[in-house]
């Protein structure tokens, strides 16, 4: 029982963080959609994609029973490890300049301008279009919210609140996005995709482990000291990605 409990708030944390990421760049996507073109095709196409996310999360829940446990455990400890790596490579190079930081209000402005280019070329297709893209971006960014509630959650029995933390995410963008009508610019994305970047590389490193049969010293708790590595190493990786060339290559 302490172990599972040592696992509830990290993996709520992880999938609240991942989901509020992946939920902020849907919204971004639908409000520009909403702006150009009406709340009618940008609802209808994100109705849809959460619609079609629901069916695949159907489809998936009664497989998941039929694989065994140390067996999904590697492979999904393997993918996280992956995945949490992709989002921490790109929080470091964020962070040490090397690439320009994510910014919702300029990625609303661009969305805007392609689909106010496309209302000029064909002015009665546009609905369609619209619906599409916000399809596509509900169907898109939830199929990553679904991976990390199944990875987190499906290795221990914890979907429950694995899929309490997303919700909980999705929900509470959604809510300020009606309200405030304009992309949540000011949430802090660099800084949680590098968060959320060390969390998953960290359960992914103690779920293949154990998909390996390795005994964790300290068990579940062994997941605070992989953060905590994984966190040290990427601090590092920015310090000396903000040198400069000449100074590397003295």
């Amino acid at each position: 029982m302490t172990g599972s409990l040592a696992l509830i708030w990290p993996v709520v944390t992880a999938t609240f963080l991942a989901s509020l990421v992946e939920a902020v760049e849907a919204l971004t996507i639908v409000l520009a959609v909403a702006t150009v073109r009406g709340w009618r095709p940008a609802s209808l196409g994100a109705i849809a994609g959460l619609g079609a996310l629901a069916l695949i999360v159907v489809a998936l829940g009664p497989l998941l029973d039929q694989v065994p446990l140390h067996l999904l455990q590697l492979v999904i400890g393997m993918l996280l490890l992956l995945f949490g790596m992709r989002w921490l490579r790109k929080a470091i190079l964020r962070s040490a300049g090397v690439i320009p930081l994510h910014d919702e209000a300029t990625a609303f402005a661009a969305e805007t301008a392609e689909l106010r280019e496309q209302a000029r070329r064909n002015e009665a297709r546009l609905d369609w279009i619209g619906g599409i893209t916000t399809f596509k971006a509900v169907l898109l960014e939830g199929l990553e919210v679904v991976f990390i509630v199944i990875a987190l959650g499906s290795g221990r029995g914890m979907l429950g609140p694995a899929s309490f933390g997303a919700v909980a995410a999705c929900l509470m963008v959604a809510a300020v996005g009606l309200i405030v009508h304009r992309p949540l610019a000011r949430v802090p994305e660099n800084t949680l995709k590098f968060a959320v970047g060390i969390m998953l590389s960290a359960f992914g490193v103690f779920w293949t482990g154990e998909g390996l049969g390795v005994d964790w010293p300290g068990a579940d708790l062994a997941i605070v000291g992989f953060a905590a590595m994984f966190l040290a190493v990427s601090g590092a990786a920015v310090v000396l990605a903000r040198r400069p060339k000449a100074e590397v290559l003295s």
